[in-house]
């Protein structure tokens, strides 16, 4: 029997354990940028600020019901989810971290199971003050978080008439495992409950969404049939970011570009890992209709395999003069490295490697960015002055991270 761990309201969570006073009242966490709605307490649900809410639309909203509003402070919310997930490994043999605020667990050497979500619901909140609601069994989590007071947060579906009851309410979009394009094809169909969708024939299923959909199928008629997945190697590393606002010339994109190609590269030497292969994109604001639109991505594979900053900015660059175009107002961009094998693996090729002398350089950069910070040392062409980072104008203090943001306590 395998359990859906889901933190509620994660990112509003995170910060109402540092902010107990605004516990109960309606609060939201926006993205990069300041950009759009993508946390939100229950309260603030209730009045209709709907996922994705743009900023900037809102506002007078969040003003006359004295909306509280953060930026998103993802040091802060990996830090609390780390403690999440380091409670929960010790709770269970075996456990699958799906995302910063789920994870699956598997319980089937334990009997008791109402009681013992209960003790996992209990300890993660008095440890890390954070809420989670637990399913055990598919479909489960949706009900313990759609009913909380009846549930108490946890919900067992431990026979078959509770099960025949989750499938028939329970909305096929809602299904753990069915995307926005498969729901989409099953209400083409007429398919609009988890039910339902358990009732078409398996070649069907699988003649249109594949195997995979044939075993969640299964999954959900209690036939466990999909197993945690053990953590495999990275296939590949993103850096990106939105711009504070729109660039227009080539040089300030190229600046940008070059920052994310550095900290990639950074990435790879934390995992001892180099890429063969990076990809670039550039693109314009598509909220912005009254000015023209522009996207472009490009794959460049590399003559060798590389995670030296230097000439990893220097192919980034490469990349981006072959995509960018005039005229256009850029938003965002970013860099991916793909094609990724242990640094002990590289096969050198006949006419071009990388520099061994960058090794050692990196070595030593990396060394002093971290006793005295990030950025203290960076390249040229990552710009003299500038540090690129998001727009955060209400970004809370990082109380879990930073020694001069800890809360002080007054007794």
């Amino acid at each position: 029997m395998f359990a859906l761990v889901d933190c509620n309201n994660f990112f509003v969570s995170c910060e109402c354990v540092f902010r107990p006073d605004l516990t109960g009242k309606p609060v939201v966490v926006l993205s990069n940028n300041d950009g759009c709605v993508v946390s939100r307490s229950n309260e603030a649900k209730k009045m209709g600020i709907p996922m994705g809410a743009p900023a900037f639309k809102y506002e007078p909203l969040f003003k006359q019901h004295h909306v509280s509003v953060f930026s998103s402070n993802f040091a802060l919310y990996g830090d609390m989810s780390h403690r999440v997930m380091s409670i929960l490994e010790t709770l269970s043999p075996e456990i699958e971290i799906y995302s910063i605020d789920e994870a699956f667990l598997d319980l089937t050497e334990f009997h008791n199971l109402h009681e013992y979500g209960k003790r996992i619901h209990a300890q993660i909140l008095k440890w890390t003050g954070i809420p989670i609601s637990i399913g055990i069994a598919k479909a489960a989590n949706k009900i313990a978080k759609k009913f909380l007071t009846e549930t108490k947060s946890v919900y067992v579906l431990d026979d078959e008439r509770k099960q025949d009851k989750a499938l028939h309410w329970l909305k096929v979009e809602d299904v753990w495992g069915i995307g926005r394009t498969h729901a989409e094809l099953l209400r083409k169909k007429n398919i609009s409950t988890a039910y339902q969708f358990t009732q078409l024939p398996d070649a069907w299923i699988k003649a249109n969404m594949s195997i995979t959909g044939v075993r969640l199928k299964h999954d959900l008629l209690g036939m466990t049939v999909l197993s945690l997945e053990k953590i495999s190697d990275k296939k590949s590393i993103t850096t990106s970011r939105s711009f504070e606002k729109l660039f227009t010339d080539l040089d300030s994109i190229s600046e940008c570009v070059n920052t994310f190609a550095v900290s990639c590269a950074e990435k790879l030497r934390m995992d001892n890992l180099v890429c063969g292969t990076v990809a670039v994109f550039i693109r314009t604001n598509h909220f912005r209709q009254d000015l023209p639109q522009y996207s472009k991505q490009i794959v460049l594979p590399l003559p060798f395999q590389t995670n030296s900053s230097v000439e990893l900015a220097t192919f980034a660059t490469q990349a981006l003069q072959q995509i960018f175009v005039k005229g256009y107002h850029y938003k965002k961009a970013g860099v991916t490295v793909m094609n990724l094998v242990k640094e002990s693996h590289i096969q050198p090729t006949l006419f071009e490697n990388s520099n061994p002398k960058h090794r050692s350089l990196m070595e030593t950069i990396d060394r002093i960015n971290g006793i005295y910070g990030k950025h203290s040392i960076r390249l040229a062409s990552q710009g003299v002055h500038k540090v690129w980072k998001v727009k955060q104008e209400r970004i809370s203090p990082c109380y879990s991270t930073k020694l001069s943001d800890v809360i002080t306590v007054n007794v």
